[in-house]
């Protein structure tokens, strides 16, 4: 009976999706305040239809109610509470749920919190965004309702993908879904302006905190998989350039674009078109990205689904709304007139080189991502485009990414020279120069990576805290203490970005790898360390059978960690995992992993020394928290601009 209630509720919020992105659009059209205002109760009736469905989903999870196929294909009794219920949205009917959830989400968040925004252009804004909800509730539905029951419920489930029951991947999805939905809610309100024809610094100051609030997620998000990816799958590595870490990393990079571009339009009304182009763009490859996993056209460990029906939905809620939207553009482009006349060299001009670089990069990984289908289908040929294509297509534009955006931080407004700009900068140039000296003393193996990523990680870091400095207007650590929020979270960020610079470069240039079979009791060296193998014993998990392997290693003679790396195998769907054991540190990580019993004796046993690798996602964690620290800023809140003129001041909004 809960289950039809779900169903019922889903079915109710598709009826209001439909009525909240007709009638306050038309409202809004005629001037009719009564129609526009009627968008407000719709959405948070929206949200709360879509939470019952979600809930009621949930629950039959966690109680195991497998007469719904969907609890059957993806759940089991035996089953730990926490990945019962993760698997609502551990699965591609679930996870549409959730995905819709979020849309209402954000959509209620918009009503609730635009009471500032003119009328007809929140009614738009909240028109748009139910027209986006009803295209995936037509799409769950129809193609993917998560409430089919089944006629004969059988006694138990076949369980959870054994890969997915794991903590990070627990809020993995979650998160990218607040990043990618939350883009909904740029391209809501660039379609919106579009239809009003207004582009103003207003306009700019309304749409990045919702901007802001995707790029956190995403950023978290991505964060996440990546640790799992790295503890997890047992190859040790962070990024694979998989075409789902792809789906996900190139909204991130169209969002970050979008918030710089959106102060040139906020602070000079400026790049108008630009910044609609890339709302529009930033959304429409979260669509792509939701194409990617869930059509089967594109093979990845992440995939959700392979269902080309379901694929062809997708695509053409991606052709009808993107494709939409750029034909309103085309029409609009040319009243969205620029006001405001800049130099190359200047701040301005340092956005725009910012935007440039980061759309292009995504441009780049979305060739090398499509390129194997588009082979594919144009000549049959099976390609495969891996790590080294990206790596060395890609890597140019984060160098000059990383050398341009201290100085383009500091550079004024309008018009500045380069000579000047670059004074407040030498102790940061200093400082840099030295860290790569010290680096390059040190340096094994491969130095020039090494050297170059903590020189332009360095730069990034002392360069913002020179940022900081120069905001003071060197009056000293009391005038430091209170400098605007956003200031604080810019900065923040673009550190947490070069120490992620500084640690790929050096895990990639140190990390040192040794394979081997293992006898139990005998020694063996793998760079400064000694680690013996104990032994290895069966143990029975609560869903699953693991040989632990006990391994000690020691470093000068003195105890360093008892790592227990396993190999596990989980009944229900017979499927092997790799379980690494890692000994993490701040300085480096030591991470093993058991393969298989040999038939000569001994086993299977792969060591890696990974020097700075946390670092990668302490990065993450601080461009995420520079984030948050931006969003608690005052001139952050939606409407900040509905009713106070523009300030115009040197002290910017973090970017």
């Amino acid at each position: 009976m809960i289950a039809e209630l779900g169903h019922f509720a889903l079915i109710l919020a598709f009826m209001v999706g439909i009525y909240q992105m007709t009638i306050p659009m038309i409202g809004a059209h005629k001037g009719w305040h009564g129609w526009m205002d009627s968008a407000r109760p719709a959405a948070m009736a929206q949200l709360l239809l879509m939470v019952l469905s979600f809930g009621a989903l949930t629950i039959a999870f966690v109680t195991s109610d497998f007469s719904l196929r969907l609890v059957y294909e993806n759940s089991h009794t035996a089953k730990p509470m926490i990945y019962k219920i993760s698997g609502v949205w551990g699965n591609h009917e679930g996870s549409m749920l959730l995905w819709v959830l979020i849309l209402a989400l954000f959509g209620a968040a918009a009503a609730l919190f635009g009471g500032n925004l003119p009328p007809s252009l929140r009614a738009r804004v909240l028109g748009v965004q139910a027209s986006v909800s009803v295209a995936f509730y037509a799409f769950i539905v129809f193609t993917s309702n998560p409430f089919w029951r089944m006629g004969n419920p059988p006694f138990d489930g076949r369980d959870l993908n054994p890969l997915l029951q794991d903590p990070g991947l627990a809020f993995h999805p979650p998160f990218l879904y607040l990043g990618y939905v939350g883009l909904s809610m740029a391209f809501s309100f660039a379609v919106a302006a579009l239809i009003e024809g207004r582009v103003d610094a207003a306009w700019a100051r309304w749409v990045r905190p919702w901007t802001l609030a995707a790029w956190v997620f995403l950023t978290i998000g991505i964060a996440l998989g990546s640790w799992w990816a790295y503890y997890e799958l047992g190859w040790g590595g962070f990024w694979f350039w998989d075409p789902v870490e792809n789906a996900s990393f190139m909204p991130w990079l169209l969002a970050a674009a979008l918030l710089h571009s959106a102060v040139v339009v906020e602070k000079r009304e400026a790049l108008k078109s630009w910044t609609i182009l890339l709302a529009i763009m930033a959304f429409g490859f979260s669509l792509i990205g939701t194409f990617i996993v869930r059509s089967g056209v594109i093979t990845s460990v992440h995939s959700f689904a392979n269902d080309p029906e379901r694929g062809v939905f997708i695509l053409a809620i991606l052709a009808v709304f993107v494709g939409g939207a750029l034909t309103l553009y085309a029409f609009r482009a040319a009243e969205m007139t620029a006001k405001g006349v800049f130099s190359p060299v200047s701040r301005e001009g340092a956005l725009v080189l910012n935007n440039v670089l980061l759309a292009v990069a995504a441009f780049v990984v979305f060739i090398g991502t499509i390129w194997p289908l588009v082979a594919e289908m144009v000549w049959g040929r099976v390609l495969s485009v891996g790590p080294p294509f990206f790596n060395q297509a890609f890597t140019p534009f984060m160098i000059v990414l990383a050398i341009a955006l201290p100085l383009g931080s500091i550079l004024p407004w309008k018009r500045a020279t380069l000579a000047r700009t670059l004074r407040p900068l030498r102790g940061a140039l200093i400082l840099t120069a030295a860290i790569m000296v010290l680096v390059f003393a040190v340096s094994t193996g491969n130095s020039g990576l090494a050297v170059i990523g903590a020189g332009l990680g360095s730069w990034l870091v002392f360069g913002a805290l020179a940022e900081l400095w120069l905001r003071t207007g060197n009056s000293g650590a009391g005038r430091l203490l209170r400098l605007p929020r956003a200031d604080w979270g810019k900065a923040t960020a673009h550190a947490g970005l070069g120490i992620t610079f500084i640690a790929v470069a050096l895990v990639q240039a140190w990390q040192s790898e040794d394979v081997r079979v293992a006898q139990v009791d005998q020694p063996f060296r793998v760079g400064a360390y000694d680690l013996v193998l104990r032994d290895v014993q069966r143990v029975d998990g609560s869903n699953y059978l693991s040989q632990m392997a006990t391994i000690e290693a020691s470093r000068d003679g003195r105890p360093v960690a008892t790592l227990t790396p396993e190999k596990r195998v989980y009944p229900v769907q017979g499927m092997p995992t790799t379980e690494a054991s890692i000994d993490y540190g701040f300085w480096r990580d030591l991470y093993v992993v058991l393969g298989d019993e040999q038939a000569g004796g001994g086993w299977a046993v792969r060591t890696y020394i990974k020097p700075f690798v946390s670092w990668i996602w302490a990065g993450s964690i601080l461009m995420a928290l520079g984030g948050l620290i931006s969003l608690t800023d005052r001139r952050y809140r939606v409407a900040a601009g509905a009713s106070r003129p523009v300030r115009r001041d040197t002290t910017v909004p973090a970017e």
